[in-house]
């Protein structure tokens, strides 16, 4: 699947409608963002059934707000509409692909249960 610009009228829709997202925070005028734009978009070719979502900090305040975001670029997973992994930086193709294969293999019922024992503290 080819990445898919975000914003905050079609967010919650999308991950309403989709089990796992990538998302890619960037602005334009960050060159790390730019650089790792095309391994971005390169990786989204190899999971068609996860949706790579762009969000472009400058246009989306609030989106940015919401998932704290202090640098970028910033790689986000959500699954099941949790966040499973934040990573600020570029990260290299490879990297991106193992984060995606961890969180596609994490139980998530155990995560759920370990968001609620934290929340118990």
């Amino acid at each position: 699947m080819s990445t898919v610009e975000l914003t905050k009228e079609n967010f919650d829709e999308m991950v309403a409608q989709h089990e796992m997202l990538i998302l890619d925070f960037w602005a334009e005028w960050c060159g790390p963002c730019k650089s790792f734009g095309p391994i971005f978009s390169q990786v989204s070719e190899q999971y068609p059934d996860i949706l790579f979502g762009k969000i472009n900090t400058e246009e989306q305040p609030e989106l940015a707000q919401d998932f704290r975001v202090r640098s970028i670029p910033l790689v986000v997973v959500l699954r099941q509409n949790i966040a499973v992994f934040s990573q600020p930086g570029m990260l290299p193709a490879s990297a991106l692909v193992d984060i995606i294969e961890q969180a596609k293999a994490l139980d998530m019922d155990e995560v759920r249960a370990s968001i609620a024992r934290d929340a118990e503290k």
